[in-house]
């Protein structure tokens, strides 16, 4: 076994493999980038190494500093997590040549697998059923586009290179190929460094399910069950269980026999997983899609239901052992679920959910364990969250006897989940995992796009924004000090001369919602609080100024939220969602040039990030759904489109423009109807 070994990551699973190197008493080395100086992944560690600026290509995807901080540390092997490098062949060949030994498969193997057509082909020599439809290699835009058109729409684009959803396009109008494909090829290359793209058929309806294996380097190869990945948007997965509840006896071996086969058809070696796509009207028949040649992010539920440390088998395997067991020993028990929690902020437009990176810091962490729990996490109280990386900042876990046991536990473990200081996923995935189809099993890969805008909340309930201004309505009324005298007009008790008790108002502001102003009346500790036009409820405030938690009686009902202090306000959380309440003042807003004083003539950044293509200038006569720029963040695009026909009369950002939440991008100021445009006969 290895003395020490280098952890080529960051965040959840750096500390995740950090762990298992603790257990096993291997010597673990982390690596971070200046954004990370002061990461959890980085304290864990018993050695860490600065690679280099925040920029991932200058950190962890510089391979050259990777193997000197290797060579500097001694280490003997490196893992390289998920992400990143994890499925880059050059880089476990630098390691192979610098003497390193790469803990996951022979860079062969990452080469084949990782080109989505080779892979394909191979398998299929190999016996594995495939999706119908795929094209060969080498296409340009016109002849992918002729591909998709002999198959028919609605067809999948997917880049050859790389996984995890990214760069892949749905495409359900032919008329849209020629955008499709130039925005796949995009995404793909800013990934993965390689825009190749191959088409198939879309199967509507269909169930993602993945099997994952296990391979030594004396010929032994065993699968050990499976995972249900249906849960997930824009192809990135959200909830992931294991077993899957659509599997019978039969079908499980049958798919297991299937990844067996594809990972000895590339000769594979250490842990991976081999993914399937299932028909909904044939639960049956089973399709390869890809081979991920790495730990998988969702790997702990196969650790819960069969016993076994996947990292610790990884690390076992790369250093020369043979596995001891054959495929009758191992077994699964009981039911695991995970839940992905991710820097994300939800915004709804009608039907449609955008759901967008979001950053800031972590001011208040609690994070839940106990019975049938586990927490992956990346995170710790005073961690900055930015945009530079994955979104994904720690997974929930959840162990139960049986599958509605385990999701109990989840919900429950997602409830005592508090993140303040950045928007996070927590309340989508609790009232996810609490919709009725999935509660039954009933899963498909489209149930969370369909569905989005049903699981998230009509708006802020009234008790939040109670809860913040009677906070803030105790900060105003601070005590005089013994023996001094206190003016009554300077408390916000309402007092006034002849005994009327006047209201004392609060404007605030949520993120993505309207400004509310709050009246109260009184103290907080028994008031009456009036949110919006809506009628006064007797409110009151409880809870010691040094805790991280209040109680509020409203209306009867008392709700307890976690609170921390923030700049220009505060955040308030409870059952795993959170919000940010910012103290308003519409005179500085007007002053500041926000997007409230161009009213809904205003595109604003939908999240932080950085903007990439811009299409429009000032003084452009523009068409409804016509795009204006691209916004990037965490490598994921969103175009920013005209509302309606007009004229763009602001645009000052440029590519390259570094941009906040909610700034102004652009001002379209609407044509009235009947008007001319730009070359009409006048």
């Amino acid at each position: 076994m290895f003395d020490t070994v280098l952890v080529a990551n960051r965040g959840e699973i750096a500390v995740r493999v950090v762990r298992t190197l603790r257990a096993m008493g291997v010597r673990s080395v982390a690596v971070y980038s200046d954004a990370d100086a002061d990461a959890r992944h980085v304290r864990e560690a018993d050695t860490a190494v600065r690679i280099g600026p925040a920029a991932a290509t200058e950190s962890y995807l510089s391979v050259e500093r990777l193997l000197d901080a290797a060579r500097r540390t001694g280490a003997q092997a490196v893992h390289p997590g998920y992400g990143f490098l994890a499925e880059n062949a050059a880089f476990a060949r630098a390691c192979a040549e610098a003497g390193l030994v790469f803990i996951g498969p022979p860079a062969g193997a990452i080469e084949l697998m990782g080109d989505k057509i080779r892979a394909k082909e191979t398998v299929q020599a190999a016996g594995v059923p495939v999706v119908p439809g795929s094209s060969g290699s080498g296409l340009d835009d016109a002849a992918l586009a002729a591909a998709a058109r002999e198959i028919g729409t609605p067809v999948l684009l997917k880049p050859s290179a790389g996984g995890g959803g990214k760069g892949m396009r749905l495409v359900r109008d032919e008329a849209l190929l020629a955008d499709e494909i130039a925005a796949a090829r995009r995404e793909a290359r800013a990934s993965f460094g390689d825009d190749t793209l191959l088409v198939e058929r879309w199967i509507d309806r269909p169930r993602h399910i993945e099997i994952q294996v296990l391979a030594d380097g004396h010929g032994n190869v065993l699968h050990l069950g499976e995972r249900e990945c249906s849960l997930q948007r824009r192809h990135q997965k959200l909830i992931e269980e294991a077993p899957s509840p659509l599997l019978d006896e039969a079908t499980r071996a049958a798919m297991g026999r299937s990844a067996a086969d594809a990972a000895r058809s590339c000769g594979y070696r250490g842990a991976g997983t081999v993914e399937f796509i299932v028909p909904g009207d044939e639960p049956g028949a089973h399709y390869f899609m890809e081979m991920n040649t790495r730990l998988q992010v969702e790997h702990p539920v196969t650790e819960l239901v069969t016993g076994l440390d996947l990292v610790e088998w990884q690390l076992r395997v790369a250093a020369g052992e043979q596995l001891p067991f054959g495929q009758e020993s191992v077994t699964l028990h009981g039911h695991a679920v995970e839940a992905r929690i991710c820097a994300e902020t939800a915004r709804a437009t009608g039907d449609r959910v955008d759901f967008l990176p979001s950053a800031g810091t972590v001011r208040l962490l609690r994070e839940p364990a106990g019975e049938g729990v586990r927490t992956d996490s990346g995170l710790l109280p005073g961690t900055e969250v930015g945009t530079a990386y994955d979104p994904m900042l720690a997974k929930v876990i959840a162990y139960g006897p049986d599958r509605p046991a385990a999701l109990r536990r989840l919900r429950a473990a997602l409830a005592g989940t508090t993140v303040l200081g950045v928007d996070t996923n927590t309340a989508f995935l609790r009232a996810l995992l609490a919709h009725p189809q999935v509660a039954s099993g009933e899963l498909d890969t489209g149930l969370v796009d369909r569905d989005a805008a049903t699981l998230l909340p009509a708006g802020v309930p009234d008790e939040v924004y109670a809860a913040a201004a009677l906070l803030r309505q105790a900060e105003l009324a601070v005590p005089a000090a013994p023996g001094s005298w206190t003016d009554p007009f300077s408390v916000p008790s309402g007092w006034r001369l002849g005994g009327v008790t006047a209201w004392t108002e609060h404007p605030l502001r949520v993120p993505g919602h309207e400004p509310v102003t709050v009246r109260v009346r009184g103290f907080a500790t028994d008031a009456e609080v009036g949110v919006g036009d809506a009628a006064p409820v007797r409110a009151r405030l409880s809870g010691a100024p040094g805790e991280d938690t209040v109680l509020l009686e409203w209306a009867g009902v008392t709700h307890r939220f976690h609170r921390v202090a923030a700049p220009g306000g505060r955040w308030l959380g409870r059952d795993g969602a959170a919000w940010q309440l910012q103290d308003f003042d519409p005179v500085e807003a007007m002053l500041r040039g926000s997007a409230l004083a161009h009213g809904a003539d205003a595109l604003t950044a939908p999240m932080p990030g950085t903007v990439t293509v811009v299409k429009a200038a000032a003084g452009d006569e523009v068409t409804a759904g016509q795009s204006l720029l691209v916004v990037e963040a965490m490598k994921m695009e969103h175009v920013v489109a005209a509302p309606y026909d007009g004229v763009v009369t602001e645009l000052d950002v440029s590519a390259g423009s570094t941009v906040a939440m909610d700034q102004v991008l652009a001002v379209v100021e609407p044509r009235e109807p009947g008007e001319p445009g730009e070359g009409a006969e006048r």
